[in-house]
Formats: structure tokens, C-alpha cells, sequence
């Protein structure tokens, strides 16, 4: 069962969790049965790498916006970060190895510099070859460990062991390894697979890996190396190789036929960072950001191939296909309490065309003191410009400011007493439209600062323009996957004071990255960072609304913050800008009457218990390995997610549910396990987020009706 829940004026939102980060690469475990091939050539780096190494510590310590030297300091992250990243379980090499190689530690900076890449190489040949021993270990064990694993013992395997050590010796290892093994038989037992099953599916697990790790190339461990150094100057910057510079930004619809999802690698899994809007897995409803996906199938009918462990560029080439083909993924969801829980989902490939992505809008109608309101919604899923026809003199060019130009003549035909502009899930695009759409709403006066790594700070725009088209009553909505172009955006409607900005704290995204040519393949490096007219950065912290929503995302997993090495928040000279309307004196009426009425609100007191129930699951960081144990607590989960819609739906006067199965035949059910802020009382859905943004915008009417000041104002402004 599958639950569409994006939160949209017609949908509801997904949960999502994340954004995350990073160029670990481990070697596959598939579910293609072949014969084991062992032997295994040496793996040298050549010239052209050598070359290479020295262009991108060159450019790093040049033209990366980070002024950081490559000394011994780095030099012992880097030890550090190639080590997890090549084993970020922390289960093939033991201390004893990790001893081994610590006369590395504060001299892989004097040897990159010098182009010898060989420690790097050097470390991972003895990493292939404990995983080659472990990998056939494993093999040997499981005809006698799958039949005699005692599911009844409390055994717990740690989730999570970035802060554990490595095991102190291979007998650790071992009892390591016994567990993890132990942990997959039981998921797959908890699947309903035989222990004859079990045993199949994991030997050839286990197989294939060996297989793929004989076909790893000096291109595979130069690529890991150098984005172990990379990422140290910030989680943007990075190194790609000539296969991979062919998927710069991984996106599989805008410029291949695909499913329009934007993957990136988490450990050993591949994880949906976001959807592309209006693509054909965002039209689905069946992926959401945050899902992990372990397997891939083409059409309706062949094997399921294991993906768990490939690298992004794999999983990538067989996910991408011919227009109107089919592909079958099965997914471990967003919201699983625990990775047993699996779905395959179907979708068919298509590509996005640029008018399916445009600004939409809508009308929601709303009582307030017995009056009927109608309310404009605009819908902004990205920032897009078609730059072709506008140099070629096109007068009907597409972009996302004339769409919305035209969006508010025609809502303000109908009369709407103001406008909501969606931004939830716009993860950016065009900075020239981000402030250009600012220009609609504002007379005149820069919208964003950029500071270069030279410190050469510009203001964008450089000339000025006046008369803003729009000058009735507005709020922005965000949430956190609202990133660099949308926080620009909603970042100078609130420095202006011009409008509210409602929702969640935006994702944080304020760097500006470009693509520098190498002897072999590109070096993506961060060269500047976006600030706000008001002086701070849109970096790290991002966008603070003026009224905060129920958080869907544990800011802990999403976002800029949630990255390591990331880029701090700091702040430069404000500007000078106008300041249009009282609102910071009026929020703090606005926050009581708003929390007043969500107090009450069925579908707030579902979103905030649910978030409760989610931020439980997310504290679990180890798994039971006992399967009474681990089937009551799937039992608790459902029953919890249960008793939570059923209270929903007994506040707003729905059916009670006798199970969640019965929401897939229920035109009136909402997405109670994986949306927390699911209500509907018909087909016509309702958005809970954008009811209440409307609200506030009726509340906050009185203060639009006059402007307070127009001048000019520097750098007095509070820094938000």
C-alpha cells in the first residue's frame, strides 16, 4: 500500500527527510547469481590522475570560497574521511589496520601536492582485499548459520556507527559481521521468504559484490579519493569524473527520458533527494523524497536486480529509459520504522516538459467574521527561464516571472483580497527570475548581495527598477526543501517587510557552484555565497518564516545544516531598502490568533502527534534481531499510525477505520502512515498548510492597508 501525500492546494505534502549528503562509494550487493572470480590485478593511478590531483588542489586553494591551506591539519581529515568513506559501516577494517596506515595521516598533503597518489591506492588495495576475504567468509557460513539463527535471543545490531570504533581485531569482526548477516536474514524471514530463500538471495548478495569489486577501475579509486578531499571544503564541492560529468546534478527527465528524480548516495543505499515537478514519479505519487531504493526491475515482469552498495552513476543508467517504457523499483519508504519494510512501486519513464514545471494558480475560498473570502494561491515549483528564446528575441518567451505576472492580472480579475505564493518544494533554479519575480512585488532596490571568494561583493540586481506590478496583501509559503533561488525570493519579500513568510525553516542552501574542465573529468567547486539586503547569509541557516508551521523534517537528517562540512552562517554590510509595512510589530498578535486556531484543528493535532510518533522512530539506533520482538513493534507502529487517523477523522466526523488497509478503497482517507497532515472529507482535498496561510492572510489585512514608510533604511534592520 502506497499513500499519495503531497501537500499541495489538491494534495498533501510528502514527508520528506532529506537532503544528505556525500560521495561515499561502497561496492555492491546485487541479486544476479554468477561464479566467484577471485583474482584480482594490482590498481595504479596514472599521469593523467596524477596531473589532475595537482589541477583540483590548485583550484581548491585558489578559487574555493573557503580560504583553507592544505596542510598537515587537512591532511589528517583527509585520513580520516577516506577511510569511512570507503568502509562508512566501519566493518571491514579493524584498528589494527587503521594503525597501519597512520604513517599517512600528515603526509597525503605533501604526496596529492606532488601528484603521488599512491597512499590513497595503497589503502584501498588492502581494503579490496579485506572485503574479498570477508565476502567469501560470509559465503562459506551461510549454509550453516541461515538455518540455525535463534530469532529468539535479544541480540541488537547498532544502526548507526559514526561514533563507535572500528573493531579491535577480526574475532570482533566477526561478531560484527555474525549480526549483520543475522539482521538481513531477518528482514527477509520478516518478508515471508524461506530459509532456503534467504540463503539464495544473499549468496548471491554476497557473489555479485565480489564480482563487482573485481570490475572496479583506477577511475573508481581516484574518484573516491579526490571527493574525500573535495568534500572537506563543503559538501558542493566536488570532483567528477569523465563518466559522471555526464550526470552533473543527476537529473533524469529535464535532459534524459526518465523517471524525474534527483538521487544522491547515503551510505550504501541510493536515497531520493527530491522530485523533479511534474514528472512521471512525481505525477505517481508512489516515491518520496527520502525513500531508499534496494532493487530495479524493467517492465512488468523481469527480476528485481538488487541495487543496494551501487554506485549512483549505476543505479542511474538503469533507471533511465526510452519514453513510455516501465520500470519497477522497490523502495524502502521515507517513513519505515525499520529497513524490513519494503514496496515496489511502478513507474512509467517519460520526459518533463517545460510547461508542466510553470507557475499555476488557484482560488480558495474562506470565512472570516461571516464574510466569504477568496484567497489567489500561486504555485511556483521552480525557477525556470527559457534563455534560447529570449536571446533570440522571442517576445513570448517562457519564464517563471511573466507566468506569474500574468497569474496576478487575472486573480486580481476575480477579486481575491491577496495572494499566497507557494514555494514548498521548490528547490530553486534561475537567479536572474528569482529576482525577477522579487521585482513584482517591490519598487525598486537589490534583492540578494553575492560575495565572491576575492571578498568582491556585488548587488543584484545593479540597476533599478520601479513600480512594483503587485501591491495588494501577500504571504510566501516554504517548507524545507524551499532552497537557494526560493530563499532569495522569500528572503527579500520579508527584508523588505512586504509580505509574511509562513511554513518551515527553509533548507539553507546559500552557495553558488561552477564546473571547471581538468586534465580528466571536472571539478564542481563553490566559488560564492548568497547573502540578504539585510546583511545575513542565506546559508546553513536558511529562512526563518515569521510564523512557524508544524516541522515535518528532522532538521538533524535535512537541510544545509545537516551536512557535513558545510559552510557556516555569517553576515556582511546590509543595504539599503525600503521598508513597506508594520509587520514585525503586528506578529505577535498574528502568532496568537494563528495558534489559537490550529489549537483545535483536526488535521494540526494529527500533524503535531504525528511528528511525535516519527521523531520516536527516528531515536531508534539500534534494531532488535529478536522476531517476536521486531513483529510487535511493527504491530504497535501500524496500530499507533491507527488510533492517530482515527482520531483525525472522529474530529472532523469521517468513518472510523477498522484498518489502515482500508484507505486504498476510501475516497475520504488521507495517507495516515506517511502524512501527517493528511484531511479529506471528498475527492476535493484540502491543504491544512495553505487553509491556515490563508488565514493569516485575512488577519494581517488591516496592516496592508497603509503603508508605513518608504524610506530608505541601512543596516538598523534585525538581522532574522
Amino acid at each position: 500500500m502506497r499513500y499519495n501525500s503531497r501537500i499541495k492546494y489538491a494534495n498533501w505534502s510528502r514527508i520528506i527527510k532529506i537532503i544528505c549528503r556525500v560521495l561515499a562509494l561502497m561496492l555492491a550487493m546485487t541479486v544476479s547469481g554468477h561464479s566467484v572470480a577471485t583474482k584480482q590485478s594490482a590498481i595504479s593511478f596514472s599521469d593523467k590522475q596524477s596531473r589532475t590531483a595537482r589541477e583540483v588542489i590548485q583550484r581548491l586553494s585558489r578559487n574555493h570560497y573557503k580560504d583553507k591551506e592544505f596542510g598537515d591539519e587537512l591532511s589528517s581529515t583527509l585520513f580520516d574521511q577516506y577511510l569511512i568513506n570507503l568502509d562508512p559501516g566501519k566493518s571491514f577494517f579493524t584498528q589494527a589496520d587503521v594503525n597501519r596506515f597512520e604513517t599517512y595521516r600528515f603526509s597525503l598533503d605533501d604526496q596529492l601536492k606532488k601528484g603521488d597518489l599512491s597512499p590513497g591506492y595503497k589503502i584501498f588495495e588492502r581494503y579490496r582485499e579485506l572485503l574479498t576475504e570477508r565476502l567469501e567468509k560470509n559465503l562459506d557460513r551461510l549454509p550453516m548459520l541461515v538455518p540455525n539463527f535463534d530469532y529468539t535471543k535479544n541480540d541488537v545490531l547498532e544502526t548507526d556507527r559514526s561514533e563507535l570504533p572500528w573493531p579491535a581485531n577480526q574475532k570482533e569482526a566477526d561478531a560484527l559481521w555474525y549480526k549483520r548477516i543475522k539482521a538481513s536474514a531477518l528482514n527477509l524471514r520478516l518478508a515471508d521468504k524461506t530459509n532456503e530463500e534467504i540463503q539464495t538471495i544473499l549468496s548471491k548478495r554476497f557473489e555479485n559484490q565480489i564480482l563487482r569489486l573485481n570490475q572496479m577501475n583506477s577511475q573508481d579509486v581516484f574518484q573516491v579519493f579526490l571527493n574525500s578531499l573535495a568534500q572537506l571544503y563543503d559538501p558542493h564541492t566536488s570532483y567528477l569524473s569523465p563518466r559522471n560529468s555526464e550526470n552533473f546534478n543527476i537529473n533524469m527527465s529535464l535532459s534524459l527520458e526518465g523517471i524525474g528524480a534527483v538521487l544522491q548516495r547515503e551510505e550504501e543505499f541510493t536515497k531520493v533527494v527530491r522530485l523533479v515537478p511534474a514528472g512521471p514519479a512525481d505525477k505517481s505519487g508512489n516515491l518520496q523524497p527520502a525513500d531508499r531504493i534496494i532493487a530495479v526491475g524493467q517492465g512488468d515482469s523481469e527480476e528485481m536486480v538488487n541495487v543496494v552498495g551501487w554506485r549512483l552513476d549505476e543505479v542511474v543508467e538503469m533507471i533511465r529509459g526510452p519514453k513510455g517504457t516501465k520500470v519497477r523499483l522497490e523502495i524502502i519508504p521515507a517513513h519505515a520504522a525499520a529497513d524490513d519494510v519494503h514496496e515496489i512501486i511502478t513507474i512509467v519513464r517519460n520526459k518533463v516538459k517545460l510547461e508542466e514545471q510553470s507557475a499555476k494558480s488557484s482560488i480558495i475560498e474562506l470565512v472570516k467574521n461571516d464574510e466569504l473570502h477568496r484567497i489567489g494561491v500561486i504555485d511556483v515549483p521552480t525557477f525556470y527561464i527559457d534563455f534560447d528564446a529570449r536571446r533570440r528575441g522571442d517576445p513570448n518567451y517562457k519564464s517563471t516571472t511573466k507566468d506569474v505576472q500574468r497569474l496576478i492580472d487575472e486573480l486580481e480579475a476575480q477579486e481575491v483580497s491577496g495572494i499566497v505564493i507557494d514555494l514548498r518544494d521548490n528547490g530553486g533554479g534561475s537567479l536572474y527570475e528569482a529576482n525577477a519575480l522579487t521585482r513584482l512585488f517591490i519598487d525598486s532596490g537589490p534583492t540578494v548581495q553575492i560575495r565572491h571568494a576575492n571578498s568582491r561583493v556585488d548587488r543584484e540586481p545593479r540597476s533599478s527598477y520601479r513600480g512594483a506590478h503587485y501591491t495588494g496583501p501577500m504571504v510566501v509559503l516554504i517548507n524545507r526543501l524551499s532552497a537557494s533561488a526560493s530563499e532569495i525570493f522569500a528572503a527579500a519579500i520579508q527584508d523588505y517587510d512586504r509580505g509574511l513568510v509562513l511554513g518551515g525553516r527553509s533548507f539553507g542552501k546559500g552557495t553558488v557552484q561552477s564546473l571547471t574542465q581538468l586534465t580528466e573529468g571536472h571539478l564542481k567547486l563553490t566559488e560564492s555565497k548568497f547573502y540578504r539586503v539585510s546583511g545575513g547569509s542565506t546559508q546553513h541557516k536558511g529562512v526563518i518564516p515569521d510564523i512557524e508551521f508544524p516541522e515535518l523534517y528532522d532538521a538533524d537528517q535535512v537541510g544545509e545544516s545537516a551536512l557535513d562540512y558545510a559552510l557556516s552562517w555569517d553576515t556582511i554590510h546590509a543595504v539599503q531598502h525600503q521598508h513597506y509595512y508594520a509587520l514585525d510589530d503586528n506578529l505577535p498578535s498574528l502568532i496568537e490568533q494563528h495558534q489559537r486556531r490550529v489549537k483545535d484543528d483536526p488535521d494540526f493535532i494529527y500533524l503535531r502527534e504525528q511528528i511525535a510518533l516519527l521523531n520516536k522512530s527516528r531515536a531508534r539506533t539500534k534494531v532488535s534481531l529478536n522476531e517476536q520482538e521486531r513483529r510487535q513493534q511493527r504491530k504497535d507502529d501500524k496500530a499507533a499510525q491507527l488510533a492517530l487517523e482515527n482520531k483525525r477523522r472522529k474530529l472532523k466526523g469521517l468513518d472510523i477505520l477498522a484498518s489502515l488497509d482500508e484507505t486504498d478503497n476510501d475516497e475520504t482517507a488521507s495517507a495516515p502512515a506517511t502524512d501527517p497532515s493528511a484531511s479529506t472529507e471528498s475527492n476535493e482535498e484540502t491543504d491544512p498548510f495553505l487553509q491556515e496561510a490563508g488565514q493569516i492572510l485575512l488577519d494581517s489585512q488591516p496592516i496592508f492597508q497603509a503603508i508605513v514608510s518608504r524610506t530608505p533604511v541601512g543596516r538598523t534592520l534585525p538581522i532574522r
